[in-house]
C-alpha cells in the first residue's frame, strides 16, 4: 500500500514533468499536499525570465495580468492531462481543477478537487510513520 508521503512526491514529480514537457519549463520546487477531498500543488520558480521582466517592471500591472491570463489559458489546454495524471496517481476522480499564479513570486498553487477523500485499500491514505 502506497503511502500518503509517496503519493505526494510521485504527483510532484508528475506536475514537474508536465510543467517541463507541456509548458516549455520547469519550476525549480514542487510540493503535493493531501488535504481530505483535495490535493494541492505548489510549484515554485515557474516564472520564464522574460516574463519576471515583465512583471517587474510593471506600473499598470497589464504585464503581470498578461501573464496571469496566458498562463491559464495554457494550463487549460492541458487540464484534461493533468487531471488524468492525478488520477492515475491516487485513482480518484478529479471533480475541478483551481489554479493561481504570483507573478511577484513566481509560484503556481492547483488545487485538484475529488469526488471524495483519497483511500486506500479500503482506508484513507495513511500519513508516513503513522
Amino acid at each position: 500500500m502506497k503511502t500518503q508521503g509517496r503519493i505526494e512526491a510521485e504527483i510532484s514529480e508528475a506536475l514537474i514533468k508536465f510543467e517541463k514537457d507541456y509548458m516549455g519549463r520547469g519550476p525549480s520546487e514542487a510540493k503535493a499536499y493531501i488535504i481530505d477531498d483535495m490535493v494541492l500543488v505548489r510549484l515554485k520558480g515557474v516564472l520564464t525570465p522574460a516574463e519576471r521582466r515583465l512583471a517587474s517592471d510593471d506600473p499598470g500591472f497589464e504585464g503581470r495580468e498578461l501573464i496571469k491570463q496566458v498562463r491559464l489559458k495554457l494550463l487549460e489546454r492541458g487540464r484534461t492531462l493533468l487531471e488524468s495524471l492525478i488520477q492515475t496517481i491516487t485513482g480518484a476522480t478529479v471533480v475541478s481543477l483551481h489554479t493561481d499564479i504570483s507573478t511577484r513570486t513566481g509560484e503556481r498553487v492547483i488545487v485538484f478537487a475529488l469526488a471524495s477523500p483519497l483511500r486506500l485499500g479500503g482506508t484513507q491514505v495513511r500519513k508516513e510513520g503513522a
